[in-house]
């Protein structure tokens, strides 16, 4: 009886983890806000002219967002994307806002697009890319140059669509030196997986973001933004900045594959489905399996991308540490051993 109410409980806890992947990828394969003015000789015509018009712009939209420009560079050029292939690639198109009268169209409209069609698209084309999401995270606006609260709220409630998800804090009371003990409770509270303190340096019509992402398992510095005129353009930096990160670090450029097994130790049931799905989602790792599993670790295999410590680098990020072992690798959650320390 106990072993099939673990089992239930894994199902629900898997079936409830591919439902929110695949909402993940949708999100990221979903362009909105896109700007239309279409006249024609009928509303109706000017609406298809439009939608077609909609369909390209967002196609290049989505090819940014799922690249970096070093490896689309004379890959993709204007007038490329015909309204035939802006076609195939879109799955459906959304009318977010409209106005139409007297053969004219206007309006914003959202378009979302087929994964695997795309991804024939650049495969085709010998475009890296990656889509798959980076952990979600919490970013602190912290600063010492302008008011907090007005740091703070340059910055929008969540991000939308983006590769680097996050939500923001409004808390005042992290400071640049704060570490994970004190931002835990509220990245946990978010379901989010890090913190980022987004860090702003300079002055008024010269603002930067320096950004640095908090686990358990320690703290990383990211990089920085450029230049920024206002609060919100850098915000808006900070958060394109952080795409540009995790596109760079995830973008597989090797042919290289090696394979891997490893002991993973775990507290509980919930813990063990937040390790594996980290794992499994890692664009770093491919053939994930599970070889054994009890009450307090599993025995799992894997192929990876690249160099090791690109991966460590990468699992670290989704708050899993890594240590040797005559047999592998030995992985726990970082989370996990930071209560244990406590």
């Amino acid at each position: 009886m106990q072993m099939i109410r673990v089992l239930i409980v894994s199902l629900t806890v898997l079936f409830g983890l591919a439902s929110a992947a695949h909402a993940q990828i949708r999100e990221v394969y979903t362009i909105r806000d896109i700007p239309v003015d279409e006249t024609a000789a009928s509303v109706i015509e000017a609406q298809q002219r439009a939608f077609t018009s909609a369909r390209i712009m967002g196609a290049y939209r989505l090819i940014d967002r799922l690249t970096l420009p070093q490896d689309r560079a004379g890959k993709i050029t204007p007038g490329m994307i015909d309204a035939e292939t802006a076609n195939r690639l879109a799955a459906a198109v959304d009318v977010e806002e409209e106005t139409r009268g007297g053969g004219r169209y206007v309006g914003k409209i959202a378009v979302v697009y087929n994964p695997v069609m795309v991804r024939t698209f650049l495969e085709e084309r010998s475009i890296p890319y990656v889509d798959s999401s980076a952990p979600r995270a919490v970013v602190f606006p912290v600063s010492d140059q302008v008011d907090s609260f007005a740091w703070a709220s340059a910055w929008p409630e969540q991000s939308q669509g983006r590769l680097a998800p996050f939500t923001v804090s409004r808390s005042s009371a992290i400071s640049a030196d704060a570490g994970w003990f004190a931002m835990r409770p509220e990245v946990e509270a978010s379901d989010a997986r890090r913190a980022i303190k987004a860090i702003l340096r300079g002055n008024m019509g010269a603002f930067r973001v320096d950004l640095v992402s908090v686990t358990a398992a320690g703290e990383i510095e990211l990089g920085s933004t450029g230049s920024a005129p206002t609060l919100e353009e850098a915000a808006i930096a900070a958060a394109e900045t952080l795409d540009a990160i995790w596109k760079d670090q995830s973008i597989i450029r090797t042919t290289t594959r090696t394979p891997a097994r490893s002991t993973v130790f775990f507290t509980s049931l919930v813990e063990w489905n937040t390790l594996r799905t980290a794992l499994a989602r890692s664009p770093l790792i491919f053939d994930f399996a599970v070889e054994g599993l009890s009450k307090e670790g599993a025995v799992v295999k894997f192929v990876y991308a690249g160099d090791e410590q690109r991966l460590v680098s990468n699992l670290r990020e989704r708050g899993i540490t890594l240590d040797p072992d005559m047999m592998g690798w030995v992985m726990t959650s970082a989370v996990s051993q930071y209560s244990d320390a406590e």
